[in-house]
């Protein structure tokens, strides 16, 4: 499942981040492989919204149709 996918409320796990330009930008927000977050919000037509460790960060939807995950109960 790609992170454009999840739902609004679900834990997910980064599984894998298929390309290196979109690693890198991952990075500078502090999301890597193995990172648990939640999605707070997704816009319509938008970009979404994740948490980690407090901090609230947009990511737009073609950022987040390159990075794999998983949802975690």
């Amino acid at each position: 499942m790609k992170l454009h996918e999840v739902k609004k409320g679900q834990n997910i796990r980064i599984l894998n981040i298929t390309d290196e330009v979109v690693r890198a930008q991952a990075i500078r927000f502090g999301i890597s492989e193995g990172e648990m977050l939640t999605c707070v919000e997704v816009v319509p037509a938008g970009p979404v919204v994740i948490s980690r460790n407090r901090q609230e960060i947009a990511l737009g939807r073609g950022l987040a149709s390159e990075i794999e995950v998983d949802l975690v109960a």
